[in-house]
């Protein structure tokens, strides 16, 4: 309307002559600059809105295990542990087995020899608590790197954890209640905080294969809505990339560093090439990848470390937050064509895949 409107204008402005034959030209360029813009942020195929059979993708082939997380029965009590599969979903190994607290939200260290998670448990006044811990790949060696601290990451040295404060005291389980990015090193266990200290709603923080940048979600928080946001290790600035059409939240990088992938919306999953070449960071190619049926939901995308396979977790309605009980939900593979597997069939609320970037 805005641009039937301008061209209006610009006709009853008494255009002749030569301007009169480019008003035919400025129409076509604007009709073909619409159509480009459509195409670039809706689909261009018909997406396949519910997995095929296991035997569609060659799993076994695929060298890389999954953590996840699963709330499940352990020793007689139902509670949140963190479990280990094969691509294909065989061999499960619980992790944890901790009837007591609750584990969630596992990410791999990128040499693929730790595990970052968080823990809800109780302090000694008997209040509940979320804290971030990493351990060993094999379950052993438990450390605790932050209390009230949620939402972490790795650095590509796999010597360093990131993580988000809890922005109140009093627990809670929404992802955007945070303040302040923290660095933990491993080895000497001290903390340092981000040059950003105005950093604040944040949460699934992802860092650059490089460790140069990071992204994440926004919510509510420093002047965004609601958005995808990239920033850099080292400075003060913060880029929105919602100007591309990449919105929505949960954003991954690619293992080059090129690519992420992310939820455009509760039905869909995307993928494009970013850009941190020039003075801001830049996204291109965007491009629909997984979309489910609306009374389900897929989340948490992550690439697998070959760049060839997206794992995400897939099920009815319900609640996709750290802690959050989603009955019926499983993991799934979908390769980068669009053709996806569910490789878990139990439904017992499983969440947040994270590859491990070693071969078994």
């Amino acid at each position: 309307m805005i641009k039937q409107r301008r061209l209006e204008k610009l006709t009853l402005s008494g255009l002749s002559g030569k301007g009169t034959m480019v008003l035919p030209v400025i129409i076509l360029c604007l009709v073909l600059t619409d159509v480009t813009y459509c195409q670039s942020k809706a689909p261009a195929r018909k997406l396949r809105t519910t997995p095929l059979p296991k035997s569609e993708l060659n799993l076994k082939e695929i060298p890389f295990r999954i953590v996840h997380e699963s709330f499940r029965e352990t020793n007689g009590r139902e509670n949140w542990e963190l479990r280990m599969i094969n691509a294909d979903g065989s061999n499960p190994i619980n992790l944890t087995n901790t009837p007591n607290v609750d584990e969630m939200y596992p990410h791999v260290s990128p040499d693929g020899t730790k595990i970052s998670f968080v823990v809800d448990e109780r302090t000694k006044e008997g209040k509940k608590v979320r804290n971030v811990y990493y351990m060993n790949i094999d379950g052993s060696g438990r450390v605790k790197v932050a209390d009230n601290a949620r939402q972490q990451c790795w650095n590509p040295d796999s010597k360093t954890i990131v993580y988000l404060k809890g922005e109140f005291e009093r627990y809670t389980t929404k992802d955007y209640a945070t303040r302040g990015l923290f660095y933990y090193d491993l080895k000497t266990g001290q903390h340092r905080q981000h040059p950003n200290k105005k950093l604040h709603h944040l949460y699934n923080i992802c860092c650059s294969p490089d460790g140069k940048w990071f992204v994440a979600t926004v919510h509510g928080g420093m002047g965004f809505k609601h958005a995808i946001l990239a920033f850099p290790a080292s400075g003060t600035e913060v880029y929105s990339l919602g100007k591309f059409g990449v919105g929505g939240c949960r954003p991954d990088f690619g293992p080059e560093g090129k690519r992420i992938t992310w939820g455009r919306t509760d039905w869909d999953l995307c993928t494009a090439e970013i850009d941190f070449a020039g003075s801001e960071p830049q996204i291109r190619k965007v491009r629909y990848l997984i979309k489910c049926d609306k009374e389900y939901e897929i989340y948490h995308t992550d690439f697998s470390p070959d760049g060839k396979y997206i794992a995400f977790s897939y099920g009815l309605k319900a609640g996709e937050g750290v802690g959050a009980k989603a009955p019926g939900w499983n993991i799934c593979i979908a390769d980068l064509n669009g053709k996806w597997v569910q490789i878990t069939t139990d439904g017992l609320h499983n969440k947040e895949p994270d590859w491990v970037p070693i071969t078994r």
